[in-house]
Parts: structure tokens; C-alpha cells; sequence
């Protein structure tokens, strides 16, 4: 049975998750990722003046979009299974900063920032940073699987008493 969402529903779930001891704000509370936001900030001023393309909604911080790449990572998920995953789970949201009424960068932005960075030559010194912080700290990352479920609808065939007759003998000769 639903009841009535409360005020405090969410802090409450959350903090359920942090006595579960959520990787992901173990995470967030070893790695300084503040340190990504120079060299990011620099890489995209660039683009920036390179593109001199003035117009479009406000780019996402870019703390949070490497974030997101990091979930891809370390989940081994899809652009599409990443939005999916930060919509519905509360701990990528809390890992992102995000809050429930917080818009979330759609598979097409997500795709764009990573591209960007690799084309840039940018995303393997980030993740190499990111590797020395997590060493020096002795935190070992197990690559994991997000398993996500799909509901295919399918006709529904009906066969014919002859049809269904036919199968049979078909299937008592092998």
C-alpha cells in the first residue's frame, strides 16, 4: 500500500544507504574532485573560443558530467543505461549532486561530453589522475555490471488444430 511521500522520504533512503555503506559516497569522500574542475574549465574554454558559438542552454558542471563518466566506467553501462540509472537510482544521484528536481544530462549530452574529452586528448589524463588518487589512498575499483531487465511484447500466435497436428508429427521424427 502507497502512503503519502513525507517530507523527509528522501534524507531518510539516503541515510539507509550511507549505514549500507554506499561505494559511491565512499567514493565521493576519498577523491578530491575539485581537482578536476581546472583542467576541465580550462579544456572547454578553449572549445569554447575555438567554436565562438554563442547560444544553446547553459552547459552542466563539468565536475558532474566527469562523474558520470566515472558511473559508466566503473558500472560499464551504455549512454542510454546511464541516464536510465541516475533518473532512477538515489545513490548516483547523491554521487552527482543531484536532487530529485534536478534536471539530468540526457544520453546526447553525455555522449558529446565524452567525446569532446577524447578527442581532446583530455579523458585518458583525467582517468589517470583519477587512478594515482584512488592508489595513493589504497582503494581498490571492481568493475561491476548494471543488469537491467527489457519487456518485449510479442504477437500472439494461434494456430489451427491442423497446424498444431502438423508440429507434432514434425517433432516425433527427430
Amino acid at each position: 500500500m502507497s502512503k503519502l511521500r513525507g517530507l523527509f522520504d528522501e534524507q531518510e533512503r539516503l541515510s539507509k544507504l550511507s549505514k549500507k555503506k554506499d561505494v559511491l559516497e565512499q567514493l565521493n569522500s576519498h577523491i578530491d574532485f575539485e581537482f578536476f574542475r581546472k583542467p576541465l574549465n580550462s579544456f572547454f574554454e578553449k572549445e569554447k573560443t575555438a567554436e565562438s558559438n554563442k547560444g544553446g542552454r547553459p552547459a552542466y558542471d563539468y565536475i558532474m558530467m566527469f562523474k558520470i563518466l566515472i558511473l559508466q566506467r566503473y558500472y560499464n553501462v551504455s549512454d542510454d543505461a546511464i541516464e536510465y540509472a541516475i533518473l532512477d537510482r538515489l545513490s548516483f544521484m547523491r554521487f552527482l549532486g543531484l536532487g530529485i528536481n534536478d534536471a539530468v544530462p540526457d544520453a546526447k549530452t553525455i555522449w558529446l561530453f565524452r567525446d569532446k574529452l577524447t578527442k581532446g586528448h583530455v579523458i585518458e589524463k583525467l582517468f589517470k589522475h583519477l587512478d594515482k588518487q584512488l592508489d595513493k589512498d589504497g582503494i581498490i575499483v571492481h568493475k561491476g555490471k548494471l543488469v537491467d531487465a527489457s519487456i518485449v511484447e510479442v504477437p500472439i500466435q494461434r494456430n489451427n488444430r491442423e497446424e498444431n497436428k502438423s508440429r507434432v508429427s514434425l517433432t516425433t521424427l527427430f
